[in-house]
């Protein structure tokens, strides 16, 4: 899959194309269905099928300091935009300026004169241009003008997590902020992951018997409610059952948020300096204060057992 950053690095002869737009934070269902669509049209057509989407989130242009938090940065969006079958994703850079860009100047700029589209497949609620006055009412329109055609698939409703809301990124990071990471899977299509680098902490859970990777997370990152959790970890390109704990650490009076995951059954594993993942399948409990060592061990074991059976269970489905 070809990645681009920024309408100067299209390739000059670049022909027909399918495109959708939008952030796609998550890719979640509903992404998926749309994304899946316009896939489907260029297989079609006998073209490629292209993802435009913007690196920072236009809200953090439009209005400082809004940056929502993430579900997926770029790198990982393009991952699985490309096990869609997604031939090329364009990452446009949101600036001041190009956010002031009318909805009929970004058709030109860029669905006509750069991605030369025959096909635009929407979601109902897509909105473009400066102030986002665009609709799919008026792509549609200048389709007629520019040789291209509309379509709008309508999101699917999501089951008992969401409310019988449609599927959206907004409702997804509030499933996870609350710490209902099963919720947010439905929406997702799968667990949730945080990633990052891990670096060195207190390393108290080496000293416990359950040393621990500390994720140093990346910016805007949507980390799930205090608590732990069971899920997995993956590093080097292994996946390793893992019972992770966010928060501040209360056994110790902490005061840093921290996603520290530990790789159940794994001795010796040396992760610091890696970049890694950390997906999560189900809340355990919440943080506490317990009275002793040996009290906050016995809940340690207690939850490493439980993450151990509901990972494995996930995996015998």
């Amino acid at each position: 899959m070809q990645r681009w950053r920024g309408l100067e690095e299209i390739p000059q002869d670049w022909g027909r194309s399918v495109v959708t737009i939008g952030s796609y934070d998550g890719v979640h269902r509903g992404h998926q269905l749309i994304i899946g669509r316009a896939v489907e049209r260029a297989r079609e057509l006998g073209v490629p099928a292209v993802v435009v989407t913007f690196d920072p989130h236009p809200s953090e242009v439009v209005r400082p300091g809004s940056h929502p938090p993430l579900l997926a940065p770029h790198h990982r969006r393009a991952e699985l935009m490309a096990e869609l079958g997604v031939d090329a994703v364009l990452v446009l850079p949101f600036t001041t300026e190009f956010s002031k860009l009318s909805p009929a100047d970004f058709i030109v700029k860029v669905l006509v004169d750069k991605l030369h589209a025959r096909v635009v497949v929407e979601g109902p609620n897509f909105r473009f241009g400066h102030r986002a006055a665009g609709t799919v009412d008026f792509l549609a329109e200048l389709g007629a003008t520019y040789d291209y055609e509309v379509e709008v698939v309508d999101l699917y409703v999501t089951g008992e997590a969401g409310g019988g809301q449609p599927f959206s990124s907004t409702l997804t990071r509030r499933l996870v902020a609350e710490g209902d990471v099963a919720g947010a899977a439905e929406i997702l299509g799968r667990p949730h992951r945080v990633e990052g680098v891990v670096v060195r902490g207190a390393q108290r859970g080496r000293e416990l018997g359950y040393p621990t990777a500390n994720v140093e997370t990346l910016p805007h990152t949507a980390i799930p409610a205090d608590g732990v959790y069971a899920g997995w970890l993956t590093a080097n390109g292994e996946r390793m059952p893992a019972a992770i704990s966010v928060g501040t650490n209360p056994q110790f009076d902490g005061t840093e948020r921290t996603v520290e995951a530990y790789a159940i059954d794994r001795v010796g594993l040396d992760l610091y300096g890696l970049h890694v993942a950390v997906d999560f399948l189900a809340y355990v409990r919440g943080q506490q204060k317990f009275g002793s060592i040996e009290e906050l061990l016995e809940a340690i074991a207690a939850d490493v057992k439980q993450c151990r059976d509901l990972t494995a269970a996930y995996d015998a489905e």
